[in-house]
């Protein structure tokens, strides 16, 4: 299993965000996307979920592996917590729903409705659904919004097990989360007016 981005160009409309971007990815492996806000970072998250397609350059990965959470948390607000996940369950054909709601802190919260959670919980609620999925690749666009240390944390966590059980993770974030294996790149030297050298990533990555 396996992602391989070459000379991959996003555009945001008709405007052009990303040029060159080159990375390889394998089993085991977390990339973190780094970059001011405005920079590209969810636009290649989005092609990466196959909900945009390349400018140009090539992409290589099996969209049936990935499971993608963006900045809403598809959650469906008339649902309780249980009947969410019971609901994406059916969708990935999983039965582990007792176990996640555990390892997300939503117990408590099982019977509530979905409308009547805080930021953070919903955000909690939505990211549970990832690992309902038992997709190996999972896509996440600055996963730690609204949530506190303690959950930040178990998020962190969370990455770092999908990662060491043979998953793959890419993820944005301005947060120095808890991944010690995580590499970095920084997409702010993937401008379009730039010709850089694609290989070049922050201190401690590739």
């Amino acid at each position: 299993m396996t992602i391989i981005a070459n000379n991959i160009c996003c555009t945001r409309g008709a405007r052009q965000v990303l040029q060159d971007v080159s990375f390889y990815l394998s089993t085991k492996d977390c990339l973190i996307l780094r970059g001011p806000n405005g920079v590209g970072k969810s636009t290649l998250l989005r092609v990466l979920a196959g909900l945009g397609q390349p400018a140009s350059g090539t992409l290589e990965l099996d969209h049936d592996d990935v499971a993608y959470s963006g900045h809403l948390d598809a959650v469906k607000y008339q649902l309780t917590v249980v009947e969410n996940l019971s609901f994406w369950a059916g969708v990935y054909g999983t039965d582990t729903i007792a176990a996640v709601i555990d390892r997300f802190g939503l117990r408590q919260l099982a019977d509530r409705y979905a409308a009547n959670l805080s930021a953070g919980q919903k955000r909690r609620l939505g990211l549970a659904r990832l690992t309902l999925s038992n997709r190996k690749i999972w896509l996440m666009d600055e996963p730690t919004t609204s949530l506190d240390t303690e959950h930040t944390q178990l998020i962190a966590r969370s990455i770092s097990e999908h990662c060491g059980q043979g998953g793959i993770a890419v993820l944005s974030t301005h947060l120095d989360l808890d991944i010690p294996t995580a590499k970095t790149l920084d997409l702010a030297r993937f401008g379009p007016t730039k010709h850089i050298d694609t290989s070049i990533f922050l201190e401690g990555s590739y």
